[in-house]
C-alpha cells in the first residue's frame, strides 16, 4: 500500500537535484496567470471603451461590431465607426432649457427698444373708464403687459 507522503518525498528529490528548473516552471506558470489575467483586462477594457461610446452590448448585430472592430479604441472613434454602420443614430445634443431660456430672455430685451406699438396711457383709460368692471379689464391688461416686458 502506497502512501501519500511517499508521492512528497519524490518532488522534494526533484526539487533538490535541480532547483533552477523547479524555478523555471515557478516563473513559468506565473507568466501564465499573468498572460490571463492581461488578456480578461484587454477584453474589458474593450467592453469598458463600446460601452462609453453607446453601443448596446445586448444587440446581436453589435456582436458583431465588436469582433470585427480594428480602429482606435476611443469613445469618439468608436461612436463614429458604429453610427456609419448604422448601428447607432448620430447623437445631436439637445440645449439645456436654461440656455434656451436664457437666449430667449435675451431675445426679449433686444426687441424690447423697438416698440411697434405706441405706449398706452393706463392712467387716462382707467380715468374714462364708465364702471368698475372696465377698470378691473384694464387693470388687469395692464398687469399682463408689464409682466410680458
Amino acid at each position: 500500500m502506497s502512501d501519500v507522503n511517499d508521492f512528497d518525498d519524490e518532488a522534494q528529490e526533484q526539487t533538490g537535484k535541480n532547483p533552477v528548473r523547479a524555478r523555471i516552471k515557478e516563473l513559468e506558470s506565473e507568466v501564465k496567470a499573468l498572460r490571463e489575467k492581461a488578456a480578461e483586462a484587454d477584453k474589458l477594457q474593450k467592453e469598458l471603451a463600446f460601452s462609453k461610446a453607446g453601443i448596446p452590448m445586448d444587440a446581436p448585430m453589435a456582436k458583431y461590431f465588436i469582433k470585427g472592430y480594428e480602429g482606435e479604441f476611443t469613445p469618439e472613434a468608436i461612436r463614429k465607426a458604429a453610427e456609419e454602420a448604422t448601428l447607432i443614430q448620430a447623437q445631436t445634443s439637445p440645449a439645456p432649457t436654461q440656455e434656451q431660456q436664457a437666449w430667449g430672455r435675451v431675445q426679449k430685451a433686444s426687441t424690447a427698444g423697438q416698440a411697434s406699438e405706441p405706449v398706452v396711457d393706463w392712467n387716462a383709460r382707467i380715468s374714462q373708464a364708465k364702471d368698475a368692471n372696465e377698470v378691473m379689464q384694464l387693470l388687469s391688461q395692464a398687469r399682463q403687459e408689464a409682466e410680458n416686458i
